[in-house]
């Protein structure tokens, strides 16, 4: 083994989980987090009524008023990554703070649930907008409609390119799997690949 490959240090890459309200982005986060992850959620109040759609989600009882915080390690492209990944608060009310937790991010998972796809259209403008690359993930829920991939791409007018994936937040190896996904599609789309091209955390360039 080559003992400069061996001490290597890991790449770190941040990433954003974002989507609309109760769509599972906390859930996504804790399955694959290898450590304990920050979470920011407060219980939900009469204070919400009218303002927060829990269209449904009637059995939602807390939403995260900040940000989620969670860490993965994988190896990737014989590399060693660590993922440190950021979920954005759902509620309209909060979506300022997007701006600044999506800053030095290279990708992002837009959650979306079938059941109110309408929600995630703004997630996916506001990153098409800042060209961050990004997969978007169905969560699949019990009881939701099994539409196609293709319907789900022409609802969603997703440009040619954007990959589309089914998982279930709750289950770490889908979550694992997407997140791989996301990544492979970063490195795709820069021109040298991932590592080279991209400025990562702590890169001063």
């Amino acid at each position: 083994m080559d003992s400069a490959n061996s001490e290597a240090l890991p790449v770190p890459v941040k990433l954003v989980v974002a989507g609309g309200f109760g769509v599972g982005k906390t859930t996504f986060i804790g399955s694959c987090s290898e450590i304990a992850p920050l979470r920011t959620e407060e219980i939900l109040t009469t204070a919400s009524v009218g303002t927060d759609d829990l269209t449904g989600i009637r059995t939602k009882t807390t939403t995260t008023v900040a940000a989620d915080f969670g860490r993965l390690t994988f190896n990737y492209s014989q590399q060693s990554v660590v993922l440190y990944l950021f979920g954005t608060p759902g509620q309209r009310r909060f979506w300022p703070l997007w701006t600044e937790l999506t800053l030095g991010s290279i990708g992002a998972v837009v959650l979306a649930d079938v059941r109110r796809l309408d929600d995630c259209f703004e997630a996916i403008e506001f990153f098409e907008k800042r060209g961050i690359a990004f997969v978007v993930a169905i969560n699949v829920f019990a009881d939701a409609h099994p539409y196609e991939r293709d319907e789900l791409r022409g609802a969603l007018a997703l440009r040619p390119g954007v990959p589309l994936v089914f998982c279930d937040a709750r289950d770490r190896p889908s979550v694992v799997t997407t997140l791989i996904r996301l990544v492979e599609h970063v490195h795709a789309a820069t021109r040298r690949g991932l590592f080279p091209s991209i400025k990562l955390l702590g890169d001063p360039r």
